[in-house]
């Protein structure tokens, strides 16, 4: 399941994945993205993951990749939160190629990744 993280700045839309999460669980994420977006002209992401990738069906990753190419534009800061070195290590990976910024940060660090992607720091 995907839920919303309501506690962080307005320029930035934040969540948590946890259990299994499937196509449906993107209904909560994709108007939030899109009303971020339609506010402030970019968008900056925060994913809190409480699970594996593995725990993501097929249909979740394909409305992920939607997420991605049709706001491919409009990404300016995302972060992956998550004890795996292994996803962190992708996510800086994943920076090279694409448009905006991401960085992986470990649990220890959610807040600091908050104040990252609300650019509050460099």
């Amino acid at each position: 399941m995907i839920q919303q993280i309501d506690n962080v700045p307005d320029n930035m839309v934040a969540f948590r994945s946890s259990g299994e999460v499937t196509k449906d669980d993107f209904d909560t994420v994709f108007p939030r993205v899109e009303e971020l977006v339609d506010r402030t002209g970019k968008l900056n992401y925060l994913l809190e993951l409480d699970n594996s990738p593995a725990d993501f069906s097929a249909g979740a990753w394909l409305q992920d990749a939607l997420l991605g190419v049709k706001n491919i534009t409009k990404w300016n800061r995302a972060a992956i939160v998550t004890d795996s070195r292994q996803v962190r290590d992708f996510t800086e990976a994943f920076s090279k190629v694409m448009p905006g910024e991401f960085r992986g940060f470990p649990k220890s660090e959610f807040d600091h990744a908050v104040d990252w992607v609300s650019e509050k720091t460099i």
